[in-house]
């Protein structure tokens, strides 16, 4: 790009992208920076073990891509990005040949659950209705009104998301299945399950399921980068990669800089322009569990002793809700899990096509104490193998990285955590650090816009999108948000 751009995206994950492309739409001339070879953050596919075989390293199953306003606006199918969608969206298998799925249809997965199915649907059926205000007021709330058609429901979903989600899974539930189903997927918050909001991010992922589904991304997450890459690069913006920045005087005469970071990567750079107060919330943001990753190749798909598992796209492996809960308390305090819970995907389910014909590749990893070197291969495969007897033996070969490798194959993700701190109550009401507007920072024209800021973690490229709109207002003047361009 000849000459200072108008504004400097530091980071290409989702947000960073987001962002750029909002400040595009703009008309502004955008350079993206990225440290690492290529774009995507956590959307990166590479060909970790052997050619043809595409493994997500991290990011995976999309059900935010499908439902959040900013990829609606985007248009996947216009850009090329095609979501494949498994025949069960996920499943949790229990011993003795059972699981609990879910299916996309809430009707299905209710007559499924048996005594529970009415509880299910007196649970969820409000919520997959309004299924789109639910999810657009809890990404963009701070910048939009509240849909007044949905109050009641968004009501619904704060009552019973604020407790624990053993609380909610007892409220509601009597049988092993439904309370598994709901704490599997309230897992994926990384936090010990005790704590409070544990039940909104159960609740919100399961919603979701019936809303759009938990779809992957035809050939890979990093199609969906290249896709908003492209985007940016039809709009004259440019994407920087393998540039660390350190200093943002680097930037100096540049009106905007946004930060798809941690919040200690902005202090750094930001050395004395950071008031002590600031470096001193900073200093206490939290960043939770680890994750240790495995991806395998496989010479058959995983043999499942129940026949529905083997045709979900997700897995949650742990056991009964009780069970799930001691997976996850161990590492958030500390220990690792002898049982632990096992998120896994099939990528190779619903899309054969990231592996060669005939192929199967298969994705998982487990939460572990922050920053922990611990290899959890052995308790991983023992727990697969719990209710996929021969599982073992269908195994090619494997790649695996632990915490500590996980934040050097992405410095945001600090000691392992993949989600740029604890989701807990506290820190999403103040995220990263209690401010009116947490997207700005105290050096003037440099803006948050990592997952570090609200709404939290998750494919749904709202912090950055978030953090652009504020930048348009209070350095560009831009009141009404410009519509993100179409495909070319």
């Amino acid at each position: 790009m000849n000459g200072k751009p108008d504004a400097v995206v530091v980071g290409a994950g989702p947000n960073g992208l987001a962002a750029a492309l909002r400040l595009a739409a703009a008309g502004l001339r955008v350079q993206v920076v990225e440290a690492a070879d290529r774009p995507g953050g956590g959307m990166r596919t590479e060909e970790l073990m052997r050619p043809g075989y595409r493994h997500d390293v991290c990011s995976i199953v999309q059900p935010m891509a499908a439902a959040a306003p900013f990829f609606r606006e985007f248009d996947l199918p216009s850009r090329g990005v095609r979501l494949v969608q498994p025949e069960v969206n996920f499943a949790h298998p229990l011993d003795g040949g059972r699981a609990a799925v879910q299916y996309h249809s809430l009707e299905e997965t209710a007559d499924a659950l048996g005594p529970d199915g009415a509880a299910y649907r007196r649970l969820f059926e409000p919520l997959v209705e309004h299924g789109q205000d639910v999810v657009d007021f809890f990404l963009t709330s701070r910048l939009r009104r509240l849909p007044t058609r949905s109050v009641p429901q968004i009501v619904h979903f704060g009552l019973n998301g604020l407790p624990n989600v053993s609380w909610l899974a007892h409220r509601y539930f009597r049988t092993e299945e439904a309370r598994a189903l709901l704490g599997g997927a309230a897992a994926h918050g990384m936090l010990d399950l005790s704590q409070p909001l544990t039940s909104a991010l159960g609740m919100l992922l399961t919603m979701l399921g019936h809303h759009v589904g938990w779809p992957l991304v035809e050939g890979g997450s990093q199609n969906l980068a290249d896709a908003m890459v492209t985007a940016l690069e039809q709009q004259g913006g440019e994407v920087v990669t393998g540039h660390l920045v350190t200093d943002l005087r680097e930037f100096d005469g540049v009106p905007a800089v946004l930060l798809d970071t941690s919040p200690e990567a902005f202090v750094s750079m930001a050395g004395d322009r950071v008031n002590e107060g600031y470096r001193r919330w900073v200093r206490r943001y939290r960043h939770g569990a680890g994750v240790f990753k495995i991806d395998w190749i496989l010479s058959e798909p995983v043999p499942w002793t129940n026949p529905d598992v083997r045709r979900a796209g997700t897995l949650h492996v742990a056991g009964t809700l009780e069970e799930t809960i001691a997976g996850e308390r161990a590492p958030n305090q500390g220990r690792a899990a002898e049982r632990p819970y096992v998120l896994a995907v099939q990528p190779t389910v619903p899309d054969p096509t990231r592996a060669p014909e005939g192929g199967h590749v298969f994705w998982a990893y487990v939460h572990v104490p922050h920053g922990s070197d611990v290899d959890m291969t052995a308790a991983i495969e023992d727990q697969i193998e719990r209710f996929a007897p021969g599982f073992k033996d269908t195994v090619v070969d494997r790649v695996t990285k632990n915490a500590v490798q996980m934040e050097a194959w992405n410095p945001v993700y600090i000691g392992g955590d993949i989600s740029n701190g604890q989701a807990t109550l506290r820190q999403m009401l103040f995220r990263p650090v209690p401010r009116w507007n947490t997207y700005k920072t105290p050096v003037d024209g440099v803006y948050l816009a990592s997952s570090a800021t609200p709404p939290g973690p998750a494919v749904h490229g709202a912090c950055g999108d978030n953090a652009a709109q504020v930048a348009l207002r209070e350095v560009f003047g831009v009141r009404e948000v410009p519509r993100l361009r179409p495909a070319a």
